[in-house]
């Protein structure tokens, strides 16, 4: 149990004893009694439209409904009695058509009508929806080509340690637009595997109706966004991914639902409780959307369903869990600091929302057992990414989110003559023994148009007139080279896993805006300028090759995999030295001294670099010879110390020879 190694967590034994019993007869209660969750859920089998013996079967849960009619183009967008649901008991309707009345392709709703009103609804399960491109109208479609999209892959893509590449499909591209799966997969996919990257995660899937809320504002939980193209261009991707070696994840949001009526599932039967908490509990005070009840059956199986749906329908291997520390506080962890333990076991925890995580995890688990899960949660809940079996929830993960915050108040607020080793060391190692961790100097939130990428705060305005090879430029030469050294120092420190967002490894000069009222509807912000990368005459791809290579070593060598072991870190002179399995990472931090002959503790033997920050290939000053084979010396006290030239503000990685 996860209290028997922190001693920190004795006191609550107890009511992590009680947590863990709640999870396990939660999956008692619905998986039948030693049966598995995988064969117990199965609503996306049943609910909203399947084709059986040429009639389309129409189903829906509304339990509050008094009438049901399908509408759509075959009828006029009319209430028709030929196209009523029929209630089938416990709050379910059920509507037999002819397939050939509903063709592939043909867009339909809901009119629902409930005591006192009615109006116009896409069915809870829609698997797809499409927006008129003149009224904005979403519409639920039928999909059901005459060819099924036919695998190239075999089985499923299993990652030790995840190297994540973090997209969105639709800024992938660089034109003014919304860029396409066909166009990810045909121009992005193949930059994603020359860097080296394991695993894609992909932001924005579930169907949202206001694009520029990245994705975050989900009104139809089933259904892949129509923006981007068709079910079958998705699978495509994913195939090819596959067939490449790598991983996909989705960005879930299963943490709150769009309080759009007419397109998602607020007051779908006339009521805000069917898959929602009453009363302000049901809205979010700071996103104004809606609150899951994570209590409520129905709620567990809907959500449990989109789970086992994305990975069975698009082949996926696991979830990011977006908002995880909202889902798991009552107050959604709004205005607090996570201080002490206290606030992980005390009244303010909503433990319904820990069980259906739990669950969440056992079900993804058995629907693919090398599948991965990611919790984004800034609270640090204690065993959150600890096995259920020892008092946790059962992340494979969670997201180190106070790393990019440390690197965001050194960069704005510490003199460069002034970062302290020690202290960088402790951030970015201080991490739980017993749960693994993905980290991150940088991801999408600090892209945003409001904060700044670490380029931008370090580099400013001269982006736009000095990135040239040809500008010589101080505040470009030291935005260079810290750029390079954060990301490696963050990577080589990581616990188990590393994410970068798209376009941050070369420095992307753009913020993130999507087209809004406010920037005149612009697609200028929403997009990736990926030819700036691939200019020789521009310090963009020297910043892209020194990604690449730092990640091919990690990724080659499965240093992920390997403990590491501090051997300086020198306040003094700014200089930070550790070991990852037979690799030697020293980076000098110094502004201003480069040390001619600095000397400290290794392993005995023999080393020579491999990766140097400094190299000319990345854009620095070659101030190093990487063909030297450094060997260590034994000092008077019999320490095997090593030798180096550490140039100002570089970082080099030397492998252990012998």
């Amino acid at each position: 149990m996860i209290y028997d190694n922190d001693p920190w967590l004795k006191p609550y034994k107890g009511a992590i004893d009680a947590r863990k019993k709640r999870i396990l007869a939660a999956r008692k209660a619905i998986a039948a009694n030693g049966g598995s969750l995988y064969a117990a859920v199965n609503n996306h089998l049943f609910y909203t439209l399947h084709c059986e013996d040429g009639f389309r079967v129409f189903r829906e849960w509304a339990p509050t409904a008094s009438r049901i009619y399908l509408i759509g183009e075959f009828n006029g967008w009319k209430k028709d009695e030929r196209y009523a649901l029929q209630p089938t008991g416990g709050g379910n309707w059920e509507l037999r058509v002819p397939a050939a009345e509903v063709p592939h392709g043909t867009l339909y709703k809901w009119f629902v009508e409930w005591p006192g009103g009615g109006g116009e609804r896409i069915p809870a399960y829609a698997t797809r929806c499409v927006q008129d491109p003149v009224t904005k109208v979403f519409s639920a479609q039928v999909w059901e080509p005459d060819k099924p999209y036919q695998w190239r892959s075999s089985g499923s893509i299993k990652i030790d340690n995840p190297l994540i590449y973090e997209t969105h499909i639709g800024m992938s591209g660089e034109k003014e637009e919304v860029a396409s799966f066909e166009s990810f997969r045909k121009e992005v996919l193949s930059r994603i595997i020359d860097l080296g990257y394991n695993t894609i995660q992909i932001m924005a899937l579930q169907e949202h109706p206001y694009y520029g809320s990245f994705g975050y504002q989900v009104s139809n939980f089933f259904a892949l966004s129509s923006r981007y193209g068709t079910p079958e261009e998705f699978k495509a991707l994913v195939d090819d991914a596959h067939r490449a070696g790598i991983a996909v994840i989705m960005d879930i949001v299963h943490s709150h639902a769009v309080k759009n009526e007419a397109e998602g599932l607020s007051r779908l039967d006339g009521s805000l409780t069917t898959y929602f908490h009453a009363g302000d509990r049901g809205n979010h005070p700071a996103w104004d959307s809606r609150c899951f009840d994570y209590g409520k059956s129905q709620t567990q199986f809907f959500l449990l369903s989109n789970c086992k749906y994305w990975m069975e329908e698009y082949h996926l291997d696991g979830f990011r869990f977006d908002g995880v520390t909202s889902m798991l506080y009552l107050d959604h962890g709004l205005g607090r600091d996570f201080g002490d333990y206290e606030q992980y076991f005390n009244g303010g925890v909503d433990e319904d929302a820990v069980t259906y995580l739990a669950l969440a995890n056992i079900l993804i688990k058995e629907v693919n057992p090398d599948s991965i899960t990611i919790a984004e949660d800034m609270s640090g809940m204690a065993g959150l990414a600890a096995p259920i079996a020892d008092g946790g929830v059962g992340f494979d993960y969670r997201m180190s989110m106070g790393v990019p915050d440390m690197w965001i108040k050194i960069i704005k607020e510490t003199d460069d003559h002034d970062w302290k080793m020690g202290s960088l060391w402790y951030e970015l190692t201080n991490k739980r023994a017993d749960e693994r961790t993905v980290s991150y100097a940088e991801c999408h939130d600090q892209a945003l148009v409001g904060d700044k990428t670490i380029i931008f705060r370090l580099i400013d305005k001269e982006m736009y007139y000095s990135m040239d090879k040809a500008t010589q430029n101080q505040i470009v030469d030291r935005g260079l080279a810290l750029h390079k050294m954060i990301r490696l120092v963050t990577l080589a420190t990581a616990g188990n896993g590393y994410l970068n967002f798209m376009g941050n490894e070369f420095g992307h000069p753009e913020w993130i805006d999507f087209p809004r009222e406010g920037n005149g509807w612009s697609y200028a912000h929403a997009r990736r300028l990926w030819s700036i990368s691939d200019r020789d005459d521009l310090h963009y791809k020297a910043l892209r090759e020194f990604d690449k290579d730092m990640i091919h070593l990690f990724s080659e060598q499965k240093l992920l995999s390997k403990g590491h072991y501090c051997w300086c870190a020198d306040d003094a002179s700014q200089v930070l030295a550790f070991t990852r399995g037979d690799y030697l990472f020293v980076f000098n931090f110094n502004p201003e001294r480069s040390f001619p002959d600095y000397a400290f503790p290794v392993p005995e033997g023999s080393w020579q670099v491999v990766l140097d920050s400094d190299s000319a290939r990345y854009d620095g000053f070659g101030r190093n010879d990487s063909s030297i084979v450094h060997s260590t010396l034994t000092n008077r006290k019999g320490e095997q110390l090593l030798q180096l030239y550490l140039p100002s503000r570089t970082v080099q990685v030397l492998k252990k020879l012998s």
